[in-house]
């Protein structure tokens, strides 16, 4: 299984999910907030403190976790059509690419703002959830 773990409450990171779903033709991504037992119990699993909310986490194969733009990038790999073209930004070292990460990431609730709860999915996508 490939597993999305994202801030549930973020709208900004709520919207990216919904946007990749569209993309998932293939059905290769599964999603689940990072506040949620499951969420919780996969960072436990890779040692990762579930309190910290600024990163994206792309779990591949069940094996190998994925952080930041680093994350991203697994996750257009396995996505159809226009997302591919964000695949450019493969040529800018990762140390670069996830500085600026963290840089949108810690000013992304100023932003967009934040939700109250995490994500209720549609039904036509409930099943691509966990948890």
């Amino acid at each position: 299984m490939n597993l999305v773990l994202f801030d549930g409450v973020c709208n900004f990171c709520n919207s990216t999910i919904l946007k990749i779903i569209k993309y998932d033709k293939k059905n290769n991504l599964m999603f689940s907030s990072q506040q949620s037992e499951y969420g919780k119990t996969v960072l436990k699993k890779f040692r990762i403190d579930e309190n910290d909310l600024n990163t994206i986490y792309f779990v591949k194969n069940n094996t190998i976790i994925y952080t930041k733009s680093t994350a991203l990038i697994e996750i257009i790999k396995m996505l159809n059509g226009k997302p591919k073209l964000l695949l450019i930004f493969t040529i800018i070292p990762t140390r670069i690419r996830d500085y600026f990460y963290s840089v949108f990431s810690k000013n992304r609730y100023k932003l967009f703002g934040v939700k109250d709860s995490c994500i209720i999915p549609s039904i036509e996508i409930k099943n691509k959830f966990i948890d």
